[in-house]
Parts: C-alpha cells; structure tokens; sequence
C-alpha cells in the first residue's frame, strides 16, 4: 500500500499534477470531489466555487498564465473551459493537442496559478463556436445525425472523449489535480430531451476515465429535458434572471445537492450586421452575483475572458430563416477583455468577490498587456483570384463543402450558360454569402443573412462563364438547423426553372496564408492584396480595417479572422506575441474591389455605428 502511493504520488510530481494550493507532499492518500446540501465538497470539506470562462482555443498560448492570473486577482478560484472537438481532430483519425490547443498545457497552467477547472469536454460544445465544436467532416456521412444515438455518430464522439480523457485525466481532482467536475453534454434541454441519448454521453464520459469527477447536466431554467435523474443539475440565467432561475429550478428539483449557475451572463457576443452589445449594468451583475454568492451557492461567469475567434472558426446562430454568423471578436464585453486587459466592471467585480475570497484578500493585479499603435499603411501588392485558382474538380451539379473534405473556407462554382438572354437565376439558398459574376464581371450578391437566393441576369453574348463565389460565414453552433448546416451550393442552380449541370468546383480553404503570384498595383475583387508595416516594439493592437470590404485577414501567416464592412466589429485584435520587431507582413482576401484602403493599428476596438 504504502508503495502504491509512493508511485501515485512520484507520478504525479513527474506530470507536473499538484493539487490547487498544496504541494506534492501533502497529497492525501485518497482524495475525493462529490456534492451535497448545495455545495461541492473537496475531500470532505464544502468550497464555494466561483468561476469564469476562458477558452484555450480563444487565447494565444504565450498569454494563458497571464489570463489565468488576472482570473485568480479578480477573486476567482476556478475556471471553466470547453473543449473544441474541431481543432482536436481536424481529420478523422488525426489528432492535435499541441501549441494553441494544447489542452494539458493549459489546465497544468491553471493549477500552477491555484485555479480549480471545471472541464466541458462536449461532444457538443455550442460557444459561438463554429458548429457548435463538432468536426465538420461529420457531414460528409449524409445519413449521421449529431446529438442521437446515431451509431456512427456515438462511435465517432466516443474516439473524441478517450483520446481527450488521455490528455487530461492525469488532472482530475482525484489524481491530484485540479478538475473537480465535468459536465454531461451541454444545455441537451434546448435542444432535445432524449434521456438514453444523455445516458449514452455519461457512459462515455465515463468510459473515457472522467468518471471520478462530478458530473452535472446544465440547462436554463425550464429546459430541464437536458437532465438525468441521478447527476446534478445546474442552471444557466442571465441578468435579472437569477432570483426567478432558482424559483423555477427548486421547483424542479427541490432537494437540489447542489446549487450552481453555471453560466451567467455579464455580457453577449456580436454578430455582423448588428449593434455591437454592451455588458449588463454592472449595478445588475453585482446584486445578482451578490445574493447568490451571499446564499452560498456556486456559480461561473461566461465569459470571464472571450478571446478571439481565430480564422473561420466563428459560429452562427439560426432562428426559423434568420441565419445570424458571430463576428470574429469575443470580447463578449466581458471582464476581462480581449486583449486581456481588465475593465471597469472587473475592477466592481473584484471588490464583491474578495468578499467571498479567503482572509478576504486577493493576489494584486498583474500589470496590463500594453497596446500600441500602428501608423497607417497600403497594401500595394495584389494578385487576383482568377489567376490564382487550383485544379477544378469536374461534377454534373454543384457539390457541397463536404464532399471535398472542406472545412471552412470558399468554393468556386464555374459553368457556361447560353445567350444572349435575361433570365432569372435561383441558387435555393446561399450557405452563407455567394457573389455571382458573369464573364469576370459582379452581377448579383446573396446574403443567407438576407434569406436571398434570386437574381436577374444579363447575358449580351451567345454564351457566358457563370461564376458562382460561395464563403461559409460560420457554421450553425445553436438552433434548429445545426445539426445539418452543409455549406456552398446545397440546392439545384436553377436558370429560369431549368437546372444548370456541368459544374467545375475549386475549393478554397485558405487556412494558410495564401502565396499567390504578386504584382503591383490594384485589381478588382475577389483578390489578395498584401502589405507591411515596422514597429519598434511588438505589443497588442486592433488593426482598423473599415476601409476593407468583406473577406479575411492574416498578419504574419497568422489567420487572425474576417472582415466585412457591415460591422459592427471594424478592427481585428493581433495579439503581440504574433508579431515582431522590425516588419510584419499584412495579408487580406477581398471579395470586394480594393480601393487603396489604408490599415492602421489602435489601442481600442473600432466599431461602426448602427442607427
């Protein structure tokens, strides 16, 4: 026995595993996490948890411990984090955990800073996250439904949870690490309320060696089609609704063992088109957080600290026809912000919380991330996407995403339609954005977000190139739609009711920077068009790109995320560790024409201004 222990202890001082607050040498021979009269309960001993959001996907890895330190100043004493099943196993088979998701990495950080973590493995995750953290080529299977008990589907989740549980189970609480409780699923009530499907998810969870934590359900108050009986249930509420959540959820379950918001809501996420949103008042988040904190109850402000949404990895959100794509910015006007810096309802927030805090004192604010400026620059180089294209793939109609293993990105569709002619041409729905040209030349625009899909066309010639551009805006992460949100041309191309066959497709993915062939001076759009700029010293900065049209940016090879001048976000968050003394190179796809816009690097967000 005693050599069994010596073992686990020695294994976990070689993993770096160190219970929060305690060293090796004073693990206990049998540590325990369970829930009871409300509270969760540490090797017998009730602790009130108060945490927040952070996403390691969402935050470049240099500044993790940064992030996590400003958590613990602010009062927390744990974190919650998803994990993304996308970026884990982009391909089927092919697995990463390494630099920005390294998920042991991050959680291992955690513990050093004295933070508990309260994992949420999924399989679905929702977080504005580009479908809802499911791996796109889900869809290629046509028959696979998400969140059943779809045999493929659970045979697919299940090889996702165990390659997961082998990167983390040496940090559950139980091994002498730092996760206490892992959820079962995620809000299952809004959107089913199949119980063998949630039992189905806990015996994988299980199977997956996540069992020795807590494991909870949580839904938002009503929606309790996403609990099981014999796990813990918390509740999900927003500002002024915590008081009415609790009424509604102790009705529910009135000898609850454990009380706990596990997401409230100190701000909201933008999507294109829309107002950028402001966080709650903070007079409203300091009496909610106040009376549940006074109640002794538990609870996880979402977010903490958004991030970013890096490249095409945004969501999008569908209700009924109303397709709503989230912008690439985080932020969530959350506490901390998305340079990682605290605001003013931070500073609030943390007077509350050192209430609640241990000798009610909490460690200092660790100094700010600095933000520079960048004077304003062109990109003079330029290279047209007609000239840039790959090999076509030949098909008798369109094909989806999907079918050529594209997981974000653009499709072209190319054909040759007959003139001279006026006609109507209906593409059923653009899956998200698609802009049509004739001969090289804009002729229509469809905006999925605008339920468009009809156009009239010119053809003056006795034949014409018919050139369809499809971008996937951001796959369904919530709604009813999301579980089969295939991108491109997904209906027939009709051409006055006839449909059109012989197509070429050229999948774009442009994850990767792009390395077209460059020259000088403008051309029309779609086009890449690169530039420079020179700093002295490498910090943040928000590079304002409101003279830009639509489309998506790179800084150093880096995939920072879109562009579209319909706002409201109008500047992408570059972080400093992506960047260099010396110059950086700017690169930028546009679906527009480029007119000589000028960049320019700010120490603040730019938003545009919605009547």
């Amino acid at each position: 026995m005693r050599r069994g222990i010596f073992a686990a202890l020695l294994l976990a001082a070689l993993c770096g595993v160190v219970p929060v607050g305690a060293s090796a040498a004073s693990i206990p021979a049998r540590r325990t996490v369970t829930v009871g009269q409300g509270s969760f309960i540490l090797d017998g001993r009730p602790v009130q948890i108060i945490s927040g959001s952070i996403h390691y996907a969402r935050v470049p890895p240099p500044y993790w411990r940064d992030r996590l330190l400003k958590a613990k100043a602010m009062g927390l004493n744990a974190i919650t984090v998803y994990a993304f099943w996308n970026v884990h196993e982009p391909r089927p088979g092919q697995w990463d955990f390494s630099g920005q998701y390294d998920i042991a990495r991050f959680i291992r950080t955690a513990q050093q800073v004295g933070l508990y973590v309260i994992l949420r493995p999924g399989p679905y995750a929702c977080a504005e996250w580009s479908f809802g953290g499911y791996p796109a080529w889900l869809l290629r299977d046509a028959a696979m439904r998400v969140r059943t008990l779809d045999p493929a589907y659970l045979r697919a989740a299940q090889s996702y949870m165990d390659h997961l549980g082998q990167q983390v189970k040496p940090f559950l609480w139980t091994q002498g690490g730092p996760i206490i409780a892992v959820q079962v699923e995620n809000e299952y009530g809004s959107f089913g309320n199949d119980r063998a499907y949630l039992e189905a998810v806990k015996q994988m969870v299980v199977r997956a060696g996540l069992g020795s934590a807590v494991l909870y359900t949580a839904d938002g108050p009503g929606l309790w089609g996403g609990s099981l009986p014999e796990l813990p249930e918390a509740i999900d509420v927003g500002p002024g609704d915590v008081k009415n959540g609790f009424r509604e959820f102790l009705q529910f379950r009135p000898h609850s063992r454990l009380m706990y918001v596990a997401e409230y809501y100190p701000g909201w996420f933008d999507s294109w088109g829309e107002p950028h949103h402001e966080g709650a008042p903070i007079a409203q988040q300091l009496s909610d957080l106040g009376w549940v904190l006074s109640h002794g109850y538990s609870v996880n402000l979402y977010m903490f600290h958004g991030g970013t949404d890096w490249g095409f990895l945004n969501g999008a959100n569908a209700k009924g026809k109303k397709y709503e794509p989230q912008t690439t910015s985080y932020d969530y006007s959350a506490p901390l912000d998305e340079a990682g810096n605290p605001t003013p309802a931070y500073y609030a927030l943390r007077r509350l919380l050192r209430q609640y805090a241990e000798n009610r004192t909490v460690p200092p604010v660790p100094a700010a991330v600095p933000l520079i400026q960048v004077a304003p620059f062109r990109l003079p180089q330029s290279a047209s996407l007609w000239k840039n294209l790959p090999a076509p793939r030949p098909s008798r109609k369109p094909l989806d995403f999907a079918s050529f293993d594209l997981q974000a990105g653009y499709m072209l569709y190319r054909t040759v339609i007959q003139g001279p002619m006026k006609a109507t041409l209906d593409i059923g729905g653009a899956r998200d954005y698609a802009v049509v040209f004739i001969d090289g030349q804009r002729a229509a625009t469809f905006d999925r977000r605008l339920d468009q899909h009809q156009a009239t066309l010119r053809v003056p010639g006795p034949s014409a190139r018919l050139d369809i551009l499809v971008e996937d805006t951001g796959r369904i992460n919530y709604g009813p739609l999301f579980p089969a949100d295939r991108k491109g041309l997904i209906f027939p191309v009709l051409l006055n009711g006839k449909p059109l066959e012989g197509w070429e497709n050229y999948p774009l993915a442009m994850v990767q920077r792009p390395t077209p062939r460059w020259s000088s001076g403008t051309v029309a759009g779609p086009a890449f068009h690169q530039g420079q700029f020179t700093i002295s010293k490498p910090g943040d900065t928000y590079l304002d790109v409101s003279q830009l049209g639509k489309g998506l940016l790179w800084v150093n090879g880096h995939a920072i995320g879109r562009i579209w001048n319909i706002g409201s976000q109008q500047s992408d968050y570059v972080p400093g560790c992506w960047l260099h003394k010396g110059t950086n190179v700017v690169t930028v796809f546009d679906l527009e024409d480029e007119l000589r816009p000028e960049i320019s690097g700010k120490t603040s967000h730019v938003y545009a201004v919605h009547p």
